[in-house]
């Protein structure tokens, strides 16, 4: 038995959930997600990074990316090593594909902002 707390929504659920013979046993939840999100959470967490890299030809120095889907929680520290050595220059589109398929995941890093080239 765990207690989780749900965090697919605002609302924050208080979740018990049970390991049966036949699968799991989810309560507390006000919605399917929250059930998904608890079996999920025991048996492989994930989570979506939101972080940033390094910009050129801007007048941003660092540009907000994120995965386009969760990735295993085990991974956050190797996929955040890597985007550490990432460099990229303006300009860039919202939802530019970065790094695809980050460290054979299946999931790419996307640009969470457009930026122009700085012509300053």
């Amino acid at each position: 038995m765990a207690n989780i707390t749900c965090i697919v929504c605002p609302m924050g659920c208080p979740l018990v959930v049970t390991k049966l013979d036949e699968g799991y046993k989810v309560e507390g939840n006000t919605c399917k997600r929250g059930e998904k999100y608890g079996v999920e959470e025991l048996t492989n967490p994930k989570r979506v990074i939101t972080t940033t890299v390094r910009l050129d030809k801007s007048y941003l120095n660092l540009l907000p990316v994120k995965t386009n889907d969760s990735i295993p929680k085990g991974m956050i520290f190797e996929i955040m090593e890597e985007l550490d050595r990432v460099k990229v220059s303006a300009p860039i589109s919202v939802g530019d594909v970065i790094v695809e398929n980050i460290l054979g995941t299946g999931v790419n890093i996307v640009s969470a902002k457009t930026v122009e080239v700085f012509n300053g």
